[in-house]
């Protein structure tokens, strides 16, 4: 079964077999905090060709979708993933400087959501 978002939820949970298509923007991490899931990526352009990726997520996998648009996330097993949203541009122009200058902060304020 295949559901379609027109907007990714916070959590998303699903069983075996089940997908889910939901449009994301560039800069989003997925995070699965249970279970193996496939991911498709937003189609992209290389040269006058189409494509799109597929990535094999494991419990505990974070990912990083540097492009915007439709992804679909399928589950092997049963499946928990977090979706974490870019921060709005006016947050994300006042912490861009100590962000970048120490990654690990930076991954940390991801994870904690501050």
């Amino acid at each position: 079964m295949i559901t379609t978002l027109s907007q990714a939820p916070d959590s998303i949970v699903l069983e075996p077999g089940q997908s889910l298509r939901t449009s994301v923007e560039a800069g989003t991490w997925l995070q699965l905090a249970e279970g193996r899931a496939r991911v498709v990526s937003p189609p992209g352009w290389f040269g006058e060709t189409v494509f799109m990726t597929e990535s094999l997520l494991e419990e505990g996998d974070m990912h990083r979708l540097p492009h915007g648009g439709w992804i679909e996330v399928s589950a092997l097993t049963p499946v928990h993933l977090r979706v974490h949203a870019p921060k709005a541009p006016a947050m994300a122009a006042k912490t861009a400087a100590p962000a970048l200058a120490r990654p690990v902060m930076r991954f940390v304020r991801l994870l904690t959501g501050w």
